[in-house]
């Protein structure tokens, strides 16, 4: 399988894309085909486990790798996972399920990439014969930072420099980077918000005299980032592993269609159920879910993304972005796959902080995504009137999905002509990770100490509680640095 650039002709091998991160004319990596997965297939897969899918489905992307290692390494990655689920499917109601994502060493979404990330790229250096050191840069709202820190700590021959907007993360999520472990690691605060964070990573790529500098210590560059399709090929996985539950537990047949609905702030996420369905999964709508920063929402009723408004700051502060950086593989697929016409636009994006798409590339997304999002009230009342009814607790992130999801299947179900099919929410976080808020929407109490709120949490929902996150309260915070986003590459000389 080979991947090109959504932004000219560069063609490279999955290794090579892994390894590389980003193209050389700053596009992103995309396959040139995409492997198909038979009904025939399917049906095999129904009774295989998490890490026997997911071998599955990287294989048809990665076909130089060996099967077996790959298989070995999904099966340590995933094994790390608590109660030995990487991706279990509830029931919650009626035709609604969820899909939680939270089982991980970070208790978030991305460790079902990160953990398996390591293995891509260390053998995809052995197989390009590469002898160089790794500097993984990784822009972070919140989750990819820390996911990404545990997977590569202490990894030999890999260095990792994590950004995160200072004041744009949970509390919670700046104690897991602060304290995070490992002689190979750096944290630094920016002064700024995750988009500020996210240009300062893509400018570093941009720039032939950082390549310079770091090629004369010894390192290449590599991100960590959903940019990375190493890092969005897995996520393809649990929309595959979702639905092949919902068939083995007879809640549908092979061939009916599912609709996903998905928490989105650089549409990484909810680009890998659209890759899922372009496989040949029977995917229905995926159901794109903003906050506050409702950017995509417009995009997907309007046709033109413009990313110049505020960015406000939200319980759900993982989708605090206005520059969804996956959106431009979706865009150059609905375009034809025109990369001269991508490049244009993500030029526009660049100059102008907008550009759109023609009617007829707007109508044909549009058979494919619908989008909504939710405010702050909504977001609370929909995690408390939820557990109120099911005694499910849930974080913001997926509070805002399952809001959204909640309005879209009212008015289906009044339409009669609609198809009435499953809904899965996406469920990207445990709600341990965002105590504060998650306690003020179930009780209206607030407290300013995480530990006490997920406490509090504790004795009212009786969740288990993640090992992960009991063991930072007494941990010793090691970064505290914070600098503006044109000082980020000098922090990385300092580090390397």
């Amino acid at each position: 399988m080979y991947f090109v650039s959504t932004r000219g002709e560069e063609r490279v091998t999955g290794a090579q894309a892994v390894v590389q991160g980003i193209a050389g004319d700053g596009g992103l990596f995309v396959p040139e085909r995409f492997p198909e997965v038979s009904a025939q297939e399917l049906e095999q897969m129904l009774g295989m486990d998490y890490p026997e899918r997911a071998a599955c489905i990287l294989g048809k992307y990665f076909d130089e790798y060996d099967g077996a290692e790959l298989l070995a390494a999904l099966r340590e990655a995933y094994g790390r996972f608590e109660d030995g689920d990487a991706a279990p499917l509830v029931k919650v109601e009626n035709g609604m399920y969820m899909l939680e994502l939270f089982h991980g060493p970070t208790c978030a979404f991305k460790d079902l990439a990160l953990t398996v990330m390591p293995y891509l790229l260390r053998k995809g250096c052995d197989m390009l014969g590469i002898k160089e050191n790794i500097l993984i840069l990784v822009a972070t709202s919140g989750d990819t930072g820390k996911a990404a820190l545990e997977g590569f700590r202490d990894a030999h021959g890999v260095k990792i420099a994590v950004f995160y907007p200072e004041d744009g993360v949970s509390k919670m999520q700046k104690l897991q980077m602060g304290t995070q472990d490992g002689d190979n690691v750096l944290v630094v605060g920016v002064k700024g918000n995750f988009d500020d964070c996210q240009a300062g990573v893509k400018k570093i790529f941009a720039s032939q005299a950082c390549r310079e500098t770091l090629k004369e210590r010894g390192y290449l560059l590599s991100s960590a980032n959903s940019i990375n399709f190493g890092r969005l090929a897995p996520q393809i996985c649990y929309y595959f592993s979702a639905y092949l539950d919902l068939v083995s537990s007879d809640q549908i047949k092979l061939g009916d269609r599912v609709d996903f609905a998905v928490p989105t702030g650089n549409f990484g996420n909810i680009l890998a159920g659209y890759y899922a369905k372009r496989m040949g999964l029977p995917v229905g709508t995926l159901l794109c879910a903003s906050n506050k920063n409702n950017v995509l929402t417009d995009f997907f009723r309007h046709g033109t993304y413009d990313c110049k408004r505020p960015l406000y700051r939200t319980m759900s502060p993982s989708m605090d972005i206005l520059v969804s950086s996956n959106l431009e593989r979706l865009i150059f697929e609905f375009s034809g796959r025109d990369a001269a016409l991508t490049k244009e636009r993500m030029a526009s994006l660049a100059a102008s902080g907008k550009y759109s798409v023609r009617p007829e590339e707007l109508k044909t997304i549009r058979e494919h995504f619908r989008a909504g999002y939710t405010s702050e009230d909504d977001t609370v009342d929909c995690i408390y009137e939820f557990f109120t009814e099911y005694g499910y607790p849930m974080d913001t992130h997926t509070g805002v999905a399952m809001s959204v999801a909640e309005r879209y299947a009212r008015k289906r179900a009044e339409d009669i002509s609609a198809e009435q099919r499953p809904m899965v929410v996406v469920s990207t976080a445990s709600p341990y990770k965002f105590p504060q808020d998650v306690l003020y929407a179930l009780t209206g109490n607030d407290v300013k100490d995480s530990f006490k709120g997920i406490k509090r949490i504790f004795l009212l929902t009786a969740m288990k509680v993640p090992e992960a996150l009991k063991a930072i309260r007494y941990k010793p915070i090691r970064f505290k640095d914070v600098v503006p986003p044109d000082k980020m590459f000098g922090e990385v000389e300092k580090f390397l």
